[in-house]
């Protein structure tokens, strides 16, 4: 996952930062509020963990300046202000989870990874999704391409449902098997590299425009 960490405490920084890095995540880190608020707002994240006191912008204002843009972006307070009515305001500012300090690490990552399989509400309600000249539409449950009719069975369905809500996002293989094959471990198989083959032979080649993107090291997103 590309994750955001906005933590202006250098001992918590580094050790927040070197923990997701080694379980294989592209992290940037921040202390200023301010530039935050500008990189979250200029460039696409999975899920975003701020400190709640910053010394500029603080995090109920970053993220209630987020969410005022439209940024849809899973954001996760770890404060020391921990009691009921700190968690209440962080949680209607617009927050979608609040851990409190001190943490556990692997709490930290379990709830990360809780929160990058969620899809905001609006995303749920949408039920016409687009890339380019390529769209799906959920209530019929069609695809097409330049107005052509592309038939796909119900695993490559799902999976070009799930890179489409996550446009421009980079999903790795470990999130599409969690979300489209509901797998929580490796089954040690090529399934999403054949299911992704599958789709590129149906939506990109006959089009001459791919859409379908690998990302070296990381995973799949799709452009448009």
């Amino acid at each position: 996952m590309k994750l955001l960490v906005v933590e202006d405490d250098p001992t918590t920084a580094d050790f927040i930062t070197r923990g997701l890095t080694e379980e294989g995540h592209a992290v940037d880190t921040l202390s200023s509020g301010r530039e935050a608020l500008a990189q979250a707002m200029a460039q696409p994240y999975d899920v975003i963990v701020v400190d709640r006191m910053l010394p500029d912008l603080d995090g109920l204002s970053l993220v209630k300046a987020l969410r005022a843009a439209k940024v849809p972006t899973p954001a996760l307070f770890l404060t020391a202000m921990g009691n009921t009515e700190d968690r209440i305001e962080g949680l209607r500012a617009g927050g979608d989870d609040y851990l409190a300090k001190p943490f556990a690490f692997g709490e930290l990552s379990a709830r990360i990874a809780a929160l990058a399989r969620r899809l905001p509400l609006a995303e749920e309600a949408e039920t016409v999704l687009r890339a380019g000249d390529l769209e799906m539409d959920l209530v019929r449950r069609t695809v097409t391409r330049a107005g052509q009719k592309i038939d796909l069975l119900p695993r490559e369905f799902a999976l070009l449902e799930h890179l489409l809500r996550r446009k421009g996002r980079v999903q790795t293989r470990t999130m599409l098997l969690e979300a489209v094959w509901n797998l929580h471990f490796d089954p040690q198989t090529n399934v999403v590299e054949t299911h992704i083959s599958r789709l590129r032979a149906k939506v990109d080649r006959p089009f001459g425009r791919e859409l379908i993107v690998t990302v070296r090291g990381a995973g799949y997103r799709i452009d448009g």
